[in-house]
């Protein structure tokens, strides 16, 4: 991580990254907290980035020193993969839980609601961008959506895209542009979105809120096995991914998981 950690929850490392140790409603009350903060002084606070860990990332950063050092440059990562909550039994201080992304965005809008935070919603294809969009104002209708835009810009966009983001004065920016390139987005332009209070990182769950993609049986989720289930619904885009991935973040998860002391 870029500092010592500010929060209150401890930070394991699993995988090779370095975990906090939360769980959902945590999460949630640390954005409400850096949100407010941001509010009130929008002219030098920077964003907090918040990333997360799977199979997918913890085998990428294994092989990739730049996507390890995007990785290390976040003020939060947390475990969308119970592989990642599994290894972490055999730290100091276990994950409570898994944090799916797709499940913590509904913690996210439950508090947004409650504290009147603001939401811009970046990235994926402009019509499943635009149903995400619909989406939420039907689940919750008192966040405040101030902006939405595709994320088919190149990067020398980047800085006009930051200003408009910067003048919603959204608290939250969720960013869906695919890892690793939301995550590279993410650090490289954390100093262009001052004021704004997170950036979180949130791949495929576009394509949940708008109802292009089914989510796994819970007991498939809870066994760790919603990767299979993602890959048998679309083996076209995913099957290949997972047989490459997963046998790398299964050595990494046992090999750079920082284990407790035994006495």
């Amino acid at each position: 991580m870029p500092h010592s950690n500010p929060y209150d929850f401890p930070v394991v490392r699993v995988g090779g990254l370095a975990t906090a140790s939360v769980t959902r409603r945590q999460l949630a009350d640390c954005m409400v907290q850096d949100c407010m903060a941001a509010r009130n002084d929008r002219e030098r606070w920077l964003p907090k980035v918040v990333l997360s860990s799977n199979g997918q990332g913890i085998a990428l950063a294994g092989r990739d020193p730049a996507f390890a050092g995007a990785m290390a440059q976040a003020d939060i990562i947390h475990a969308d993969g119970m592989p990642v909550v599994l290894a972490s039994r055999l730290t100091r201080h276990p994950l409570p839980e898994r944090i799916a992304t797709t499940d913590f965005f509904h913690d996210a809008a439950h508090a947004a609601e409650r504290h009147g935070l603001r939401f811009y919603i970046l990235g994926a294809k402009e019509q499943q961008n635009r149903a995400a969009v619909e989406a939420i104002q039907r689940l919750y209708p008192k966040v405040e959506i101030v902006g939405s835009r595709d994320g088919y810009f190149a990067s020398d966009q980047d800085d006009a895209v930051c200003e408009e983001i910067r003048r919603s004065r959204a608290d939250v920016l969720w960013v869906a542009l695919g890892k690793p390139r939301q995550e590279y987005w993410a650090i490289r332009n954390r100093r262009n979105l001052q004021g704004v209070g997170w950036i979180k990182t949130c791949g495929g769950l576009y394509a949940f809120l708008a109802g292009d993609a089914p989510r796994a049986p819970l007991w498939m989720q809870k066994l760790g096995l919603e990767w299979l289930f993602r890959a048998l619904d679309d083996p076209k885009h995913l099957l290949w991914r997972y047989v490459i991935t997963n046998p790398v973040a299964a050595y990494r998860l046992v090999r750079y998981t920082q284990r407790a002391p035994v006495f």
